[in-house]
């Protein structure tokens, strides 16, 4: 249901062009590398099974042969490919983001491992075993929501890593990982209080705030409605009574005249969802067993249209 493919795709094989920078990407084999990245990430990613991959992989190896054939494309494809990845943390951890090219998985497993020790002792201990797919992984959520409306739709069997994976890439990036806490009792209006504290902290103290969600926390089925609105634009309807919105509008004024709005409620308001789209990224995480999963897909299309789809294969 989610194989389809339009401008969209093609525009998200361009913003990633867009996160190089001249003094990384100097030369022109480094450019053609990241083409077939970016290719890779928007098409191969959302694929749900080895033949298809495989399929895609004969496609895309053609279409670069055909543009950057003088740079050996090749060399990514086949039993003794060489890595193919591309990172914003090469600089290391807590640095400025610069997107750069990863020639050696080894120095890639070392900068991951220590983001894991630093995670761990400041935050509850995940005992995680970084082997190649898991770092891939990492390295693709970051790439997700390193950019502005960058939602991840993370999709694999339960106990395929895609939480823990999420919080890694969350605390490499700088954000702070919001959950909510399902219970007997949690309901819309809870939904709405913690969404409110997440648009507070981006929208209005500028903070990196990753939302972490589940399938398993689907509780009632309304949750999506304001999770769609959340992926597709940030404005969600019924999301603040208006003494609640005045607030707001009157908290981010001063920093919405300074970046050229004019100092009236509706251009205010756009405003905070400018910063909310810019601060705010959700991880989605799914299972594909069962009709749920394709079923939400299709009555929320935000779910699968406003969101880069990272599919977890089987672990080797």
């Amino acid at each position: 249901f989610h194989y389809e493919f339009n401008i969209r795709h093609v525009a998200g094989v361009f913003q990633g062009l867009l996160m190089t920078t001249p003094a990384k990407f100097k030369e022109p084999q480094v450019f053609a590398d990241c083409w077939v990245h970016e290719a890779y990430r928007v098409y191969g990613d959302r694929l749900v099974s080895p033949e298809d991959l495989a399929k895609f992989e004969g496609l895309l190896m053609g279409q670069a042969g055909k543009g950057f054939g003088e740079f050996n494309p090749k060399r990514f494809f086949g039993d003794s490919r060489q890595p193919l990845t591309f990172c914003h943390f090469l600089e290391g951890i807590g640095e400025e983001p610069v997107y750069d090219q990863i020639h050696e998985l080894s120095v890639l497993q070392k900068i991951l491992d220590q983001a894991l020790d630093e995670y761990n002792e400041s935050n509850a201990q995940m005992d995680l075993v970084l082997f190649e797919d898991a770092l891939n992984h990492v390295c693709r959520i970051t790439r997700i929501i390193n950019n502005p409306s960058g939602h991840a739709l993370l999709v694999g069997v339960g106990g395929s890593g895609k939480k823990s994976l999420s919080r890694l890439a969350s605390f490499i990036c700088g954000y702070q990982t919001s959950t909510i806490q399902i219970s007997a009792t949690y309901g819309i209006n809870d939904l709405k209080t913690d969404l409110q504290e997440m648009y507070k902290k981006a929208g209005i103290k500028g903070e990196g705030v990753m939302f972490l969600f589940t399938d398993a926390e689907i509780t009632n089925e309304r949750f999506l409605v304001y999770l769609n609105d959340l992926l597709g634009s940030a404005d969600i309807a019924g999301l603040y009574a208006q003494d609640e919105k005045d607030e707001v509008i009157g908290s981010v004024t001063k920093k919405a005249k300074a970046a050229g709005f004019a100092p009236e409620p509706g251009p205010v308001y756009d405003f905070f969802l400018q910063e909310v789209r810019r601060n705010l990224h959700v991880c989605l995480c799914c299972s594909p067993v069962g009709p749920d999963f394709s079923t939400r897909c299709q009555r929320f299309p935000a779910l699968v249209n406003c969101t880069v789809i990272d599919w977890f294969q089987p672990w080797p």
